[in-house]
This record gives structure tokens, C-alpha cells and sequence, in this order.
């Protein structure tokens, strides 16, 4: 188990958990990054930040800093 940050593009994982409490972890629910979703990493940015990630066929954009907060199992 890691997290999404630690993903390359074109590797996927399935979301165990979000480690954030509060009103990010209700934003992060919203858009869709529940326990059980599966997520791709389709593109960083030169930096590393931020990460393009596809799930729930829609793209989002998560920094670095929020993608270290998604648990996911490969």
C-alpha cells in the first residue's frame, strides 16, 4: 500500500482511504475519490505538480500535497 503521489504516469491503484480529515477530505469525497474507485495517472507536470489523475471516466488535477493523502492498494 502507498500513496496516490507515489504512482507513475500509466500506473493504476484502487483507493483504500483518504488519511485527511476535515473540509478536505469532504472536497477530495466530492470529486468522486471514494474507497473503492480505481484512479490512473495519466500525466505529472515537469515539477511533479500537479498530478493529472483519470477515475470515474472525468480527469482531475490534485497537488502534490492532496495526492499524499489518498491511500491506494495496486
Amino acid at each position: 500500500m502507498g500513496t496516490l503521489k507515489d504512482l507513475k504516469p500509466g500506473q493504476k491503484g484502487c483507493v483504500h482511504g483518504i488519511t485527511v480529515d476535515g473540509l478536505m477530505r469532504r472536497k477530495l469525497m466530492d470529486m468522486g475519490v471514494t474507497p473503492g474507485v480505481e484512479i490512473e495517472v495519466n500525466k505529472m507536470a515537469p515539477l511533479g505538480d500537479p498530478i493529472e489523475i483519470r477515475l470515474r471516466g472525468y480527469s482531475l488535477s490534485l497537488r502534490k500535497e492532496d495526492a499524499q493523502n489518498i491511500l491506494i492498494v495496486s
